[in-house]
């Protein structure tokens, strides 16, 4: 039959579908970056690593499957193309719900070994729209191989187009609304794939805009009942008031007529009541919360017993920066306090907008109050960006506390030595550096940012960083104060009065003696002062070895504050999992290493054994040579990704724009990378040697630049950000798209048995490498993943297929 748009006859002939490829291409890529979106709303972290590998699996599954059954694929290829694409866009939707209906819980992973094999279900609920969209695009490109490098240029510029167009599809739409869109985007595919004209065609197109217009509530998110948002609905008579989504976030208000909220975790037994409040919450995590204000401070004395306030009693109208000003309580502590001014620091700009506008009525508008300026940017980029000097600098955590250590796989820029050094300098003399975080039993978050803290002060040329903290603690909370020049006695004295009035312990303080700790919040020992007192000592580091969890302070490079876990303290834990010891195991690590295993499994399942069984035998002769080859790009390549999307995190200011724009970097530039090395005549092996070279030359410089020019540019608006990031990946990315097509073309050229399981081992080890190189930087930081990753490329050089 001859089709009505192209010509086909029985499928044959007919144009290369660019717009088809460039669009599922889109989808595809949009996909992959809302889902770090959707799992960080109904889970507890975006899991990026987790959905680049689930992607990458499902590109290497569609090169086994085209391996293996080409014949009948090519025989049908309008056909098999508009049939993945459909796949796409109905399991991208399927998918995703089916994932939420597994259940899959990482908390209860401490108790059940059975949520480990539902990791592995979710993971494979995730990549059946991924192996639609690539058995798609490889579909095409096997038949369209003649147009390959126009092909490639639609792939590349739809997949870029895609991971950024994600960014503006979130700041208009809810996230369950743009995976309808998205879903509709693949479907759209697959009509101009078949023909958008024909009856099948139209069919297409009005099923894509069914889907798009489906009820929201079809595709509702269903988050973690153990999730903070799903604990506090359950208060009686808890209502929503409000609701935000943005790329940041989804904000949800929550109000309570009949049980008031109240959350002031920490407060002192002495203290005030506080006022009414209204609980804030981001992705399910919080509260945050907005006390009741219309201009009279009186009833926000209870900001008084809070260990945060405890540098307003050493400081007279100090000048204050607060980062993460949040919903405005901290800065409303600093207006009771009489801070001559404030500068808030908040990155949301939804949030800053809900809390001055949707509820000011409630609110009293905190950020517009008489001497507080309000600053919507990161707070690393402000703070180097600034050349102000401030008295008191305030950043004050989400004090709710870990969930079973499951933060260990988020960055904390906030929280490293390079952040509390920018921090000081940042100080006036005599000024105050305020962290206030979640005290958890045993000690480990508070102990770990005092390490920071020494190691920043002693990177100043501080000789004694001793006489520079201080640290207090309630039941909940603890703040310690970094002080820019050392402690003087009257300062010590304030501090000593305020701890004695609310029922603070001082755990640590330049003169305290070891009589005076832990006499109201008791423990077993005096843990914090004990752990200090070490850290100060010449054996530093031999205690660090030696405690039960990770308390190495975090760096830019090593930016885990809340990674805690240790491999050592694993038996004794285990031991006392019938007595709840397991709960003090720190689970976000372990649950990166069992989807690392996780993954190795299914690429071997799902890519290499088909292969195998298949009647393409893997050729004895050279195959060391190309296994190395393309295995060592596949680790390089996915390694210098995944840690490029980490590094730019900090400038970018947030994982999804870190996420969307790096992805978006790498598929365009390497793919014109693989454009430009059909235009070289040398050959293949010395093309590839230069690129070798090139790429760990460029990744030196990147080591060596970035940090200065990170500094440099923070100032600068989040478009002018972006453009900057696409402008320092290219020429890295350029060089990294060289090497895989020129193996391809000397494999097709001499030795064309080679070609599937070249394919297959690059996607297997892809798909492996997307974990692993975040394990490796947990371990050794991403400049050490980027060195490994550029050594890579130079023994894939070397190991280059021969002629014959």
């Amino acid at each position: 039959m001859k089709s009505e748009v192209t010509g086909e006859v029985n499928g044959e002939g007919g144009r290369p579908p660019y717009g088809a490829v460039a669009l599922i291409a889109a989808a595809a890529l949009a996909y992959e970056v809302l889902l770090t979106r959707l799992f960080a709303i109904v889970q507890w972290h975006h899991f990026a690593s987790m959905m680049i590998s689930v992607a990458m699996l499902g590109w290497g599954a569609a090169g086994t499957l085209v391996a293996i059954a080409r014949a009948p694929l090519l025989a049908a290829h309008r056909l098999a193309f508009t049939a993945a694409a459909v796949l796409f866009g109905l399991s991208a939707i399927g998918g995703f719900l089916a994932a939420q209906a597994v259940a899959f819980n990482p908390l209860e992973a401490l108790w059940d070994a059975r949520q480990f094999l539902r990791l592995g279900v979710v993971y494979l609920c995730l990549w059946v729209p991924f192996l639609g969209a690539a058995l798609a695009l490889c579909v095409a490109f096997s038949r369209f191989g003649h147009t390959a490098p126009r092909l490639y240029a639609a792939d590349i510029l739809g997949a870029g187009l895609g991971a950024l167009g994600v960014i503006v599809l979130l700041a208009a739409l809810p996230p369950p609304w743009a995976l309808l869109v998205t879903a509709a985007l693949g479907l759209i595919a697959a009509a101009l794939a078949w023909g958008w004209r024909s009856r099948a065609g139209l069919a297409l197109i009005a099923l894509a805009l069914a889907t798009a217009g489906l009820p929201v509530r079809w595709v509702a998110l269903e988050p973690l009942p153990y999730k903070d948002l799903a604990q506090w609905l359950n208060v009686v008579g808890t209502r929503v008031l409000a609701e935000r989504s943005g790329p940041l976030g989804t904000i949800t208000v929550l109000d309570s007529p009949q049980v008031p909220l109240r959350h002031a975790p920490g407060l002192s037994l002495t203290a005030r009541e506080p006022p009414p409040q209204l609980a804030v919450f981001i992705d399910g995590n919080g509260p945050l919360p907005v006390p009741r204000f219309d201009g009279d401070l009186a009833p926000l004395a209870y900001l008084d017993g809070l260990t945060s306030a405890a540098p307003y009693h050493l400081l007279r109208r100090p000048r204050v920066l607060i980062l993460g000003a949040g919903t405005g309580e901290a800065v409303l502590q600093a207006l009771y306090h009489g801070a001559h001014s404030v500068d808030a620091v908040e990155v949301n700009a939804q949030l800053i907008d809900l809390i001055e506008h949707t509820l000011a009525h409630y609110s009293g508008r905190p950020y517009s109050r008489p001497g507080v300026r309000v600053h919507v940017a990161e707070a690393r980029a402000f703070v180097a960006a600034s050349r102000a000097r401030y008295d008191l600098i305030q950043l004050i955590a989400d004090t709710g506390g870990h969930a079973a250590g499951l933060g260990a796989l988020a960055e904390g820029y906030a929280y490293t030595v390079q952040a509390v050094s920018a921090y000081l300098e940042r100080l006036a003399p005599g000024g105050l550096l305020a962290l206030t975080r979640p005290v958890d039993l045993p000690p480990r978050d508070l102990v770990k940012l005092a390490a920071a803290a020494i190691a920043a002060l002693q990177a100043r040329g501080v000789s004694d960083p001793g006489a520079h903290l201080a640290l207090l603690r309630s039941w909940r909370t603890g703040t310690l104060l970094v002080a820019r020049d050392p402690f003087t006695p009257q300062r010590l004295q304030s501090l000593r009065a305020f701890c004695l009035t609310r029922g603070f312990d001082l755990d640590w303080s330049p003169d305290l003696n070891a009589s005076e700790v832990n006499r109201y919040n008791r423990l077993d020992r005096p843990y914090f002062y004990e752990a200090i007192l070490a850290l100060l000592g010449p054996q530093r580091q031999a205690f660090i070895d030696r405690y039960k969890y990770r308390i190495a302070p975090a760096t830019d490079d090593q930016p885990f504050h809340t990674h805690f876990f240790k491999w050592a303290s694993l038996p004794e834990w285990w031991a006392l999992r019938a007595r709840g010891g397991v709960a003090l195991m720190e689970w976000g690590y372990p649950i990166l290493v069992a989807t690392l295993v996780q993954a190795l499994l299914l690429a071997l399942l799902l890519i290499l054994a088909p292969l195998a069984v298949s009647r393409r035998p893997l050729p004895r002769v050279g195959r060391l040579r190309v296994l190395t080859y393309f295995g060592l790009l596949g680790l390089a390549f996915m390694a210098m990704e995944i840690a490029f999307i980490h590094r730019f995190q900090l400038f970018l200011g947030h994982p999804l724009y870190a996420v969307a724009t790096v992805l978006a970097g790498f598929l365009i530039f390497a793919g014109l990378g693989s454009r430009l090395s059909e235009r070289f005549s040398a050959p293949p092996e010395r093309i590839v040697a230069a690129t070798a070279a090139a790429i760990a030359l460029i990744a030196l410089l990147h080591l060596w630049l970035l940090p200065e020019v990170f500094r440099q540019a923070a100032a600068w608006p989040e478009a002018a950000r972006i453009v900057l990031t696409l402008g320092l990946i290219a020429p890295l990315a350029l060089a990294m798209g060289m090497p895989f097509p020129l193996g391809l073309r000397r494999l097709a050229e001499t030795q064309t048995a080679f070609l599937p399981w070249a394919w297959g081992i690059n996607a297997s080890l892809s798909v492996v490498a997307a974990l692993l190189a975040l394990w490796l930087a947990m371990h050794l930081g991403f400049a050490a993943v980027i060195g490994l990753a550029a050594l890579g490329y130079l023994l894939a050089a070397a190991c280059f297929p021969k002629t014959g």
